[in-house]
């Protein structure tokens, strides 16, 4: 039944603390999760991110020294990728960004993109106030950016691929060596997280999640 299945899937997966290292994914079942990244939703549909494939082992080991939650998962990760958020370079609503994705990914008519970009500027400049400042908008454009991560996660745990999502870096650090390294513009992207994928080595640890009735209130 899927909905066994969906469950037995959300049970298997855990913040995998060590991958083995004799056991690669094969591509189709990495292609697969790359296409549940790239399908995922975002505001506006605006899809604020790109994505960091990182096989070689050199860069790696730099990451490795300024990220003291990937330890482990970064040298022994089958795939290793890093996840960049757009800043307000992009994400303005009056950005080249905004405007020329309206029309080439969206497809909209003159008319509508107009009515959009009204409503962009409404939502960014009244309803959430993200142009106060530079992280306000990056804050919001990286929550956007989670939502690949939960796929990615849930599509890997479907195949039986573990995975480990690692936040515990040093932001500027990190940005530092993707500059230099990756040839990232950091003014107009910043990390929000890695996520690693392999094989477990150790089973997990009891999975310990709060009761429904604890964190649902209904109205």
């Amino acid at each position: 039944m899927i909905k066994d299945k969906i469950i037995e899937s959300l049970n298997f997966r855990h913040a995998c603390k060590e991958f083995d290292l004799t056991k690669k994914i094969k591509d189709e079942d990495f292609d697969l999760i790359l296409e549940s990244m790239r399908l995922s939703p975002s505001s506006m549909g605006l899809e604020p991110w790109k994505f960091l494939l990182v096989q070689n082992k050199e860069l790696r080991d730099r990451l490795k020294d300024v990220v003291w939650g990937g330890q482990k998962q970064i040298p022994t990760a089958s795939h290793l990728i890093i996840a960049l958020t757009k800043k307000s370079y992009f994400m303005r609503y009056d950005s080249e960004y905004v405007s020329n994705f309206m029309t080439s990914i969206q497809h909209h008519s003159k008319e509508m993109k107009q009515f959009r970009l009204n409503f962009f500027k409404k939502f960014q400049e009244e309803d959430h106030k993200l142009l106060e400042s530079e992280r306000a908008i990056f804050d919001w454009a990286s929550k956007q950016s989670y939502i690949p991560l939960a796929n990615m996660m849930n599509t890997a745990a479907m195949l039986k691929i573990d995975t480990c999502a690692i936040e515990g870096f040093n932001k500027e650090k990190v940005d530092n060596i993707l500059e230099k390294y990756f040839n990232v513009d950091i003014k107009k992207y910043s990390i929000s997280y890695i996520l690693a994928f392999g094989y477990r080595v150790n089973p997990p640890k009891e999975k310990t999640r709060q009761k429904l009735e604890d964190i649902l209130e209904i109205f």
